[in-house]
């Protein structure tokens, strides 16, 4: 029954297909010379970044940097509005996408990574929710950055790299004004989903503004066998109803100097129509979810704002001076629980009869300086300082009961940075020095009923890190390079764990050893190539911390332990594109990566990681057609391969792997761009990797087959 009901689902879908691709090879002859000539002209681009605070080729930088450009990002999201997916498809070391409002376990190269929207931050060290892939909508993304291992140019949370959002700026002349709609659906009763658009860009000679709108409404997600996915615990991305405005406006003041100001306001909310019900694992029954409300709770959120003044001046001394100054604030609230043991108190309300669910508030304050001088005192040296400050005060409640779970923290900093950049011929040598200087202060707290209702004094610690890196690129031939390098990063670990789990009376924060701050020290080595035929990248790093974090479940609670104690990081990725015509072109990469931890702190490393931190090895593979100058197919693949570690220990994992299949096709008409996308074009029925290994109500299915149709017209 179920192989005739995909029948009839996929008949106006394929026949929409056949239509796009008979116009598009019916025109194929009407291609443009000057379009092919675009084409070939991209590949040979040199590719600028900004996410290491100044624009720099990607062939001058001594480490792995990954651009995913807006036209990828719109085939993301052709596919899907999951504000991570995209990341998880093109980036190697990216792990695999939670297809939630969460993103636990969504780490870069085994660590997390510093999120940042237009250069502000977009989570906090002292309470890492694993909420802050959800922070936009990608339709104001112009770029996505993505700097692997430590970076100087970057202080707290910059440890296992930088993934750096870049919104668009307007660059044609006059205004113009893009609308977009998108229907998206996996044909089940209430998987129907939508989402309007609208950008509005004006450019001047000294003026422009870029102001986006966007609403999006999801439905529900089903798996491969009919089944509906469950409600994830700290939030879902089903039943949820985005909103988002973006508002950008830049004024020159002359010739060299230009000042640009920036407001955002992004907010996700669950609709509160469905409940998690419980799966089986033992009988292989994935968890799901059904109608009702969340008993009396609130439904989750994500709430981010952010206000921004940037400054720019190109002729300070010979050189280039950038401030940045910011207010970001965030808050999430988490889903209601019922009975939950560590949100239990008799005083309130029989034990395993309370209701209550938590938020995480966070508010930032900074200033970003930076300094750019070419031709520093010498030919060909460069001269990249500045200053950063911070405060960031964070805390978490719970919020129906307005109990303290975490009590309020203040993190502030101020940390120079400088970094010298020398080109010898083919050779370009690079050191720098980063200075964190940091405190974090806590008020005297009580803990809840589930850990004793102990008193806990507050007080202060001092940060102290000296981040040095050097590096050196070798452009060994036209258009090859490779380089080596070495750098340390800093960041502070989920501080509020530790300070909501304290249990024994007597403590102070002061003495509490896992507030001290992760230390870690990253070697790479690796090589690029770029040419008219296509691009080559592969690299292999090794991260050593001495006091690092790894992460268990607890078996009570089902919440996650942290535990501190040496960690070690290795891996290898390569990732490449081969122009096989100018108009047929294939993709691929491979990352594999490995973790070790110690088991007690002081031991050796004996233990490896498990999906909470390390993902199994992923290979990527695509294909693009562009048949036509008005349309396009892409067909691409992503695989994450079973493993098992730590075989007849206690820690023991063992995982299957899957292998997904997407589909993204696009038609230009004088009425606007259509696109069509297939998310599991196979229908495939997988548990997520995450999912495979136990914890608190974390027994999922990934989506099946999910179609989407995207129309966009700009006048």
């Amino acid at each position: 029954m179920k192989n005739t009901s995909e029948t009839i689902k996929l008949t106006p879908i394929a026949a929409a297909i056949t239509a796009m691709l008979f116009a598009g090879v019916a025109n194929a002859q009407q291609a443009a010379p000057a379009e092919e000539k675009k084409a070939e002209e991209q590949s040979n681009t040199t590719v600028i970044v900004t996410g290491t605070r100044t624009a720099k080729a990607v062939d001058k930088i001594p480490g792995a940097v990954n651009v995913i450009s807006m036209a990828e990002v719109g085939k993301s999201l052709a596919l899907s509005e999951d504000a991570t997916a995209v990341l998880a498809r093109l980036v190697p070391g990216y792990a695999e996408s939670t297809q939630a409002m969460s993103n636990t376990g969504e780490t870069l190269r085994g660590r997390i990574p510093l999120r940042l929207f237009d250069g502000i931050p977009q989570s906090s060290p002292l309470r890492e929710t694993q909420r802050s892939g959800s922070f936009t909508d990608l339709g104001v993304v112009g770029r996505i950055e993505v700097i692997n291992g430590p970076s100087a140019s970057e202080g707290v949370g910059a440890a296992g790299g930088i993934i750096n959002y870049v919104s668009k700026t307007p660059t044609k002349m006059g205004t113009e004004v893009t609308l977009t709609t998108k229907l998206n659906s996996q044909f089940e009763d209430d998987s129907m989903g939508w989402k309007v658009g609208v950008n509005v860009a004006h450019k001047q000679e000294a003026f422009d503004v870029l102001l986006a709108m966007s609403e999006v409404d999801r439905g529900m997600q089903w798996d491969a066998k009919g089944r509906r996915i469950g409600m994830n615990a700290s939030g879902s991305l089903n039943d949820t109803e985005g909103r988002n405005l973006f508002l950008k406006t830049g004024f020159n003041l002359s010739s060299s100097q230009r000042v640009e100001v920036s407001a955002s306001r992004f907010k996700l909310d669950g609709k509160g129509n469905y409940v998690y019900l419980e799966g089986n694992r033992a009988k292989g029954v994935t968890d799901s979810s059904q109608p009702g409300k969340p008993f009396n709770g609130q439904a989750e959120f994500n709430d981010f704002r952010q206000y921004a003044a940037n400054y720019t001046n190109d002729e300070v001394f010979g050189g280039t001076f950038t401030a940045q100054v910011y207010k970001a604030s965030q808050a999430m609230r988490f889903v209601a629980e019922k009975g939950g043991a560590d949100k239990q108190d008799p005083l309130i309300a029989p034990l395993g009869t309370l209701v209550d669910q938590s938020e995480v508030h966070s508010e930032k304050r900074g200033l970003r300086t930076g300094y750019t001088r070419p031709d520093f005192l010498v030919s060909g040296l460069e001269l990249r300082a500045g200053v950063d400050v911070v405060r960031d005060e964070t805390e978490q409640r719970l919020a129906l009961t307005n109990r303290t779970w975490v009590p309020p923290m203040e993190y502030s900093s101020t940390a120079p940075f400088a970094q010298l950049s020398y080109d010898l011929g083919d050779l370009t040598f690079s050191g720098g020095y980063r200075r964190e200087s940091g405190d974090l202060s806590v008020d005297s707290y009580t803990t809840t009923y589930f850990n004793n209702r102990v008193h806990v004094e507050g007080g202060k610690l001092d940060y102290e890190a000296s981040l040095p890196n050097a590096g050196v690129v070798w452009r060994f031939a036209p258009g090859w390079s490779a380089y080596v390098s070495y750098g340390k990063g800093f960041s502070l670990p989920n501080v509020g764990i530790p300070l909501r789990n304290i249990k024994v009376p007597g403590q102070s924060v002061a003495g509490i050893l896992d507030l001290q701050p992760i230390i870690v020290k990253n070697k790479e080595i690796g090589a690029n190539w770029k040419g008219s035929w296509g691009s080559l990248s592969t690299s292999y790093y090794q991260s050593d911390s001495d006091f690092g974090v790894s992460l268990s479940i607890d078996p009570v609670t089902g919440d996650f332990i942290m535990q501190r104690s040496a960690v070690r990081v290795k891996g290898f990725e390569v990732s490449g594109e081969y122009n096989v015509t100018r108009d047929l072109r294939v993709n691929g990469l491979y990352s594999r990566i490995r973790g070790l931890m110690a088991s007690r702190l002081g031991g050796p490393l004996d233990t490896e990681q498990g999906v909470s931190t390390i993902n199994p090895d992923k290979v990527g593979l695509g294909v693009s057609w562009q048949y036509s100058e008005r349309g396009d197919v892409r067909l691409s693949s992503t695989t994450l391969r079973g493993r098992e570690i730590n075989p007849g220990k206690s820690s023991r994992e063992k995982t299957g792997g899957y292998t997904l299949l997407d589909l993204t096709t696009s038609y230009k008409t004088r009425y606007g761009d259509l696109t069509l996308g297939i998310e599991n074009l196979a229908d495939r029925y997988y548990i997520l990797t995450s999912a495979q290994v136990p914890g608190f109500q974390n027994f999922f299915a990934g989506r099946g087959r999910t179609y989407s149709i995207t129309h966009s017209i700009t006048f």
